[in-house]
């Protein structure tokens, strides 16, 4: 498996589209949106701006590419738990794959905090809330009770709360990442047991 997840960085590393991204999220979140122009990002890169042009023309592409790429094992992961059937392991599985997917978006979820006129402008935030829409309608029960609805809906607002705010608690990354899907898994479980019970 190590072998795969390096193969994906190498392909990453010299996939020119995806390169572009990175170092614009990253000059992004060193001087602003607003101030970044796209020749800057093409110095960075170190390649002429018209290579730069010939995957995106402005910044706002760039950003929606992103959001594009992020939003895909979203997709997928709705797509999947649609055709699985309506039981905790499903609703715990969704929760861990959620939080992966948000793990490797962290630099993006960093820059709809810091820009979000610019996510209102771009409409991004508007895919997103239908993507949470999607994976809501997933874990929550059809019978649920107001209580089992908010605390599955609570389980993926905890994911995106590990996102910013456990980042100003003391401790090692990855055992606040554990923490935090602890927490989440923990809400749907209750939320499905509660089902049962009423």
């Amino acid at each position: 498996m190590g072998g795969t997840m390096d193969g994906t960085k190498q392909q990453r590393r010299g996939n020119t589209r995806q390169r572009i991204q990175d170092v614009a999220l990253e000059l992004f979140a060193e001087q602003g949106y607003e101030k970044t122009s796209l020749r800057e990002i093409a110095e960075r890169l170190d390649v002429t701006k018209a290579a730069l042009y010939y995957h995106f023309k402005t910044k706002e592409e760039i950003i929606v590419s992103l959001f594009e790429d992020l939003t895909q094992p979203i997709e997928e992961l709705i797509e999947w738990g649609r055709r699985q059937p309506h039981t905790l392991e499903t609703k715990q599985e969704i929760v861990r794959r959620y939080g992966q997917a948000l793990a490797g978006a962290a630099p993006l979820f960093r820059f709809m905090q810091e820009n979000q006129a610019t996510v209102r402008e771009l409409r991004i935030g508007d895919t997103f809330k239908d993507r949470m829409t999607g994976l809501r309608d997933i874990i929550i029960d059809p019978d649920a009770s107001l209580t089992d609805q908010v605390r599955c809906i609570s389980a993926l607002f905890t994911l995106h709360a590990g996102m910013f705010v456990m980042r100003d608690l003391e401790g090692d990354p990855e055992d606040k990442r554990k923490a935090v899907l602890e927490v989440a898994i923990d809400l749907v479980t209750q939320a499905h047991q509660g089902g049962r019970t009423a």
